[in-house]
C-alpha cells in the first residue's frame, strides 16, 4: 500500500488547523511561535524527500498537557464521589477525615495513618485491623478516616455496620450468598459495630459468613467492637469462638482506650444549651 498519499493528505489537513497567529514568523524556512519562540515546524526525510510538517510549539504543548491534566484531575474527583457515595451508606461518616483528628489519641491515629501509608502491603497480605474498646473512643472514627484517605486515592472501601447487613441479608429471599460476595468488590470493608445485632443462632451465621467470605476471597477487612479483649478471647459460645477467632487471624488487634468523646460531647452541648437558655445548675436544683 503506498502511504504516501495517505501522509500528504494529512500533511495538508493539518496545515489547514495550523495557520499562523499574530506573531508567529519564519525563521529558517520553519514556522516559529511568536509567543515562546519554539518551531511550529520540524524538518523530517519521508519517502526520500525533506519536509516540514507542522507540530506544536513549547507553549502550544504545554497548553495540551495543562489540559490533559485537569480532564484527568476533573474524572479522578468524579470516580472519588461515586466512590465515597458507594461506599458510604451513612453520609455523615464521609466527612470524616484525618484533618479533623484532634491527634488526643496518638497511638490510634498513627496506626491509621500508617496503615493508609501500608495499604498496598495490607491488601497483599490480606490484614485488616480489629478496633476494640469502650464506647465512644474513637474505634468508628478511626475507621472512616481510613475508608475516606482510601477513596481520595481511587481504592473503592464501604463503611458499614454489621446490624445493617445482617438486617439486609435476613430480609432476602434468595441471592443472600451473592450479596455476601459481592461485598468483596470493595479493596476494603469496614463493618462497624460488631456484637449489636441480635444475639441469635441465625445472626451468628450470616455474620460468620460475611467475615468467612472475606478470608476466603484474601482481603482486608477492618471491624470495630465494644467488646473487652477478655470477651474476644475467651467467648463462651462456640459459634461466638470460631468468629473470634477467625478475626484474629485475618486483623491487627487493637485497643483503643481513650475517654468517651461521645459523653465529654454530650456535657459540652449541655452547657452551651444551658447558657443559651440562661440556664445555670444553681436554677436546675
Amino acid at each position: 500500500m503506498d502511504m504516501k498519499p495517505i501522509f500528504e493528505a494529512l500533511e495538508k489537513a493539518a496545515a489547514k488547523s495550523s495557520a499562523p497567529d499574530d506573531g508567529d514568523f519564519v525563521k529558517d524556512g520553519l514556522l516559529y511561535c511568536g509567543k515562546c519562540f519554539t518551531p511550529k515546524q520540524c524538518r523530517v526525510e519521508l519517502f526520500g524527500e525533506i519536509r516540514t510538517p507542522f507540530c506544536l510549539c513549547k507553549c502550544a504543548a504545554e497548553k495540551r498537557d495543562a489540559e490533559e491534566a485537569e480532564r484527568k484531575r476533573v474524572e479522578k474527583m468524579q470516580e472519588v464521589q461515586k466512590l465515597r457515595r458507594l461506599g458510604f451508606p451513612d453520609a455523615e461518616l464521609s466527612r470524616w477525615t484525618f484533618d479533623n483528628d484532634d491527634g488526643t489519641d496518638e497511638k490510634l491515629s498513627t496506626a491509621a495513618r500508617n496503615y493508609v501509608a501500608n495499604f498496598a502491603e495490607m491488601k497483599k497480605r490480606g490484614k485488616g485491623l480489629l478496633l476494640f474498646g469502650k464506647v465512644g473512643t474513637g474505634k468508628t472514627f478511626a475507621s472512616a478516616c481510613i475508608a475516606n484517605a482510601l477513596i481520595d486515592k481511587g481504592v473503592p472501601c464501604l463503611v458499614t455496620n454489621f446490624a445493617r447487613l445482617v438486617n439486609t441479608i435476613a430480609g432476602m429471599y434468595d441471592g443472600k450468598q451473592d450479596y455476601i460476595d459481592g461485598l468483596n468488590r470493595f479493596d476494603l470493608l469496614v463493618i462497624d459495630d460488631l456484637a449489636s445485632e441480635r444475639d441469635t443462632e441465625y445472626m451468628g451465621e450470616i455474620v460468620q459468613n460475611i467475615i468467612d467470605s472475606r478470608y476466603r476471597a484474601g482481603l482486608p477487612l477492618i471491624v470495630t467492637t465494644n467488646l473487652t479483649s477478655d470477651e474476644l478471647k475467651h467467648p463462651q459460645e462456640i459459634r461466638k469462638q470460631r468468629i473470634y477467632s477467625r478475626l484474629f487471624e485475618m486483623c491487627v488487634p487493637l485497643e483503643v482506650k481513650h475517654k468517651d468523646r461521645r459523653k465529654e460531647k454530650l456535657i459540652a452541648d449541655f452547657d452551651e444549651m444551658n447558657a443559651l437558655l440562661g440556664l445555670n445548675a444553681a436554677d436546675e436544683a
